[in-house]
């Protein structure tokens, strides 16, 4: 059932990478190399289909991972930008508060958090399919009125450096 290839590498994907990120790089991959599409060939097709076979089922996907060779995921590493981010910072800064992530980077941080320390990353995430559903919450947390709170907030708070 499992091939020689890494199926992750062959869709272009993290490991961890969710269901709907994987369907889309599938999707996006297989009309790139589909036979009857200028470019496209039947060996990488064939290959896209087996990656995909395997990793959008769960079970499939789950005894993919556990037989994946050591060599494979270091391999990966350089074809996957993701791994080689930062891990999570420690050490979320505020009480939590609000919806809180239970995957990625920053898994167990709520996102007026996460708006305190990585604005940029929930403009980046409102745009993402598993993001959209949290798109009026972060929009509040990104707006002028909600940052100078936050500002203000992080100010009062005992032990932290004063902004001027």
């Amino acid at each position: 059932m499992f091939g020689i290839s890494d199926y992750y590498a062959v869709l272009q994907v993290d490991p961890q990478a969710e269901p709907d990120v994987i369907q889309a790089a599938y999707r996006t991959l297989a009309r790139k190399y589909h036979p009857d599409v200028a470019g496209g060939s039947d060996e990488r097709m064939t290959e896209l289909n087996n990656a995909w076979t395997v990793l959008r089922d769960p079970r499939a996907r789950a005894e993919y991972d556990r037989t994946r060779r050591p060599e494979a995921r270091a391999a990966a590493g350089p074809q996957h930008p993701a791994e080689s981010w930062q891990a999570q910072p420690a050490t979320p800064s505020g009480a939590p508060s609000g919806s809180v992530l239970d995957f990625g980077r920053y898994a167990g941080w709520s996102l007026p958090q996460i708006a305190r320390h990585d604005p940029d990353f929930l403009e980046w995430f409102a745009r993402t399919p598993i993001g959209r559903r949290y798109s009026r919450e972060i929009e509040g947390l990104l707006s002028t009125p909600a940052r100078t709170a936050m500002a203000l907030a992080d100010e009062r708070r005992p032990g932290r450096f004063r902004r001027r």
